[in-house]
């Protein structure tokens, strides 16, 4: 029964409080502990990982030196046996039912490639009125209660899954993992501390071009711990910048950018211009936009 499903954690110098909450969730799931699989990826962090797993008894701790989320990600694809594989980030817990929910849908629907739901917040400070903006990059979503879903239609489609808490059939991985495996200048996502992002998107649109379906499921609900210093102005703005440099290139790669590139000496002043038309000395917000402008700017340029 554990060659069902497998449950990937990449994860990278990682809180132990909260990567123990995310145990905690999976210890809690209904679907049977024999049905599935446990496999942390280390991505190169600083200490070993310390975490309870005894009470899994199909589980397994894997380290990746080349850093970035791509290849922690690669690694746990490659090391699994499940014919389901279900990405958790160290800060998402999953609701009792998620697991069986998941594996429930692949089996009815031959279709599906990639499944994703809700993911919803639990902030460990006092999030600001503004916030809500800028839940999606942050990885918090609710879509409403009906299921959703999308085929290739060369746009990248709203219902697609987030990474937090996706769920993939595995044999759909396959042009993906080719991909990266071969090219270079690969979409390498989260790298130590940095911001960049993208690559969840890149496996969506690598499924969805092989002919598989994407869906949102509202029954897929899962709680994603926001700590408090990601409510600050200067990490919003931040991660605002970088996903829309990000976003802006993963879209070019597909051949589906909507915008055209720009020249390189045109950043700066349609940078300076961005300031004033953002008003971006005035509040919080208007300062997060014009970094995501930026970031947008920075993601046109041609290279």
């Amino acid at each position: 029964m554990a060659d069902m499903l497998s449950v990937i954690i990449p994860t990278y110098n990682p809180d132990a409080n909260r990567l123990a909450k995310t145990l905690t969730g999976l210890q809690k799931q209904s679907l049977p502990l024999q049905a599935w699989e446990l496999i942390i990826v280390d991505n190169n962090s600083n200490q070993p990982i310390n975490a309870d797993l005894g009470w899994q008894p199909n589980h397994k701790i894997v380290r990746e030196t080349a850093q970035g989320l791509t290849y922690a990600r690669l690694k746990g694809f490659k090391e699994a046996q499940g014919q389901v594989l279900i990405l958790v980030d160290d800060d998402n817990i999953l609701e009792d039912n998620y697991l069986q929910n998941a594996l429930k849908a692949f089996l009815e629907q031959p279709k599906l490639g990639a499944i994703g739901g809700k993911s919803l917040a639990v902030f460990e400070g006092t999030p600001p009125a503004w916030l809500p903006e800028f839940y999606s990059s942050l990885a918090l979503r609710d879509l409403g209660d009906e299921i959703l879903t999308a085929s290739w239609n060369h746009k990248y489609p709203v219902c697609a899954p987030i990474g937090a808490g996706i769920a993939i059939r595995k044999v759909a991985l396959n042009t993906y993992i080719k991909k990266i495996e071969t090219q270079k200048n690969v979409i390498t996502d989260r790298k130590g501390d940095s911001l960049s992002s993208g690559g969840d998107n890149d496996i969506v649109l690598e499924i969805l071009k092989a002919g598989w379906h994407v869906a949102y499921l509202p029954g897929l609900v899962l709680h994603h711990i926001i700590p408090a210093q990601r409510l600050e102005t200067g990490y919003m703005a931040r991660l605002i910048n970088n996903s829309s440099n990000s976003w802006v290139r993963l879209l070019q790669s597909h051949g589906i950018n909507p915008w055209p590139q720009i020249a390189g000496w045109t950043v700066f002043p349609r940078k300076i211009k961005a300031w004033f038309t953002y008003k971006a000395w005035k509040n919080k917000v208007n300062y997060i936009r014009w970094q995501g402008a930026c970031g947008t700017f920075d993601g046109l340029a041609k290279q």
